[in-house]
C-alpha cells in the first residue's frame, strides 16, 4: 500500500517469526542443550524474555510508520468489539493456566531442570475443542480492534500467517514427541474452531 509502512511491518513480522520458528525447533534445542548442559533450564524464560523484548520494534514501527486509515467501529457498536477482545484475553489466559502458566513462561524450569514442557500433553479444558486456544484467541484479539489501519492490517496479516505456519510446525513436534497419541487428539479435536477439523 502506498505512502504506509504495510510492506516494512510485513518485513518485520516475517523476520521475527523466522527468528522464533527456529530457536522453537527441538535441532535448535538439541543443539544448544549440548553446549550449555544445565543453564538449559533457562531457555523457556530467555526465550518468552525474547520474543516480548523483540516484539516491541514492530509495534512501534506500527505506530511510527507513515500509515492510513481503513475503519473505526463507532461507539457503542465499538463495545462490542473491545468485550470480545476481553473474552479473548481471558481465553489466552483460560489456555495458559490449562497447559501450567508456570512452565508456559519458564518459571517452573528453574526449580525442576528435568522439567519437560512437553511431557504431559493437555487434553482437558479448552484444549478439548480446539489443539491451539493460544493461537485461536490470539487471533481474535487482534481481528477484533476497533481501530484499522493499513500498517495494523499488515501486522494482523503477517501474524496470522505465522501463528498458522508456527502451528503446523508444532503439531509436527508434537507428533514426533507424543506419536499416536498426538494422532489421535488431532483426529478428534478441531485446529483452531470448535467443530472444524482442520489439518494443515
Amino acid at each position: 500500500m502506498q505512502n504506509t509502512g504495510f510492506w516494512w511491518v510485513i518485513v518485520a513480522v516475517t523476520l521475527y517469526g523466522l527468528l522464533h520458528s527456529i530457536m522453537a525447533s527441538l535441532q535448535f534445542k538439541s543443539w544448544l542443550s549440548a553446549r550449555v548442559g544445565k543453564w538449559m533450564r533457562l531457555y523457556r524464560l530467555v526465550y518468552n524474555g525474547l520474543g516480548s523484548l523483540t516484539l516491541l520494534p514492530i509495534i512501534l514501527l506500527v505506530a511510527v510508520l507513515p500509515d492510513s486509515p481503513l475503519y473505526i467501529i463507532p461507539p457503542p457498536w465499538n463495545l462490542v468489539t473491545l468485550t470480545l477482545q476481553a473474552l479473548a484475553g481471558l481465553g489466552i489466559l483460560a489456555g495458559m493456566l490449562q497447559t501450567g502458566i508456570w512452565s508456559f513462561v519458564g518459571l517452573e524450569q528453574l526449580n525442576d531442570p528435568d522439567h519437560d514442557e512437553y511431557e504431559q500433553l493437555a487434553a482437558r479444558g479448552l484444549y478439548r475443542w480446539m489443539r491451539h486456544p493460544l493461537y485461536s484467541f490470539g487471533m481474535l484479539l487482534i481481528w477484533l480492534a476497533p481501530v484499522m489501519s493499513a500498517n495494523i492490517l499488515a501486522f494482523n496479516l503477517a501474524a496470522t500467517l505465522y501463528l498458522i505456519i508456527g502451528a503446523y510446525f508444532e503439531e509436527r513436534k508434537l507428533l514426533r514427541i507424543h506419536g499416536d497419541f498426538y494422532r489421535d487428539y488431532q483426529q478428534r479435536t478441531a485446529m483452531f474452531i470448535p467443530g472444524l477439523k482442520l489439518h494443515l
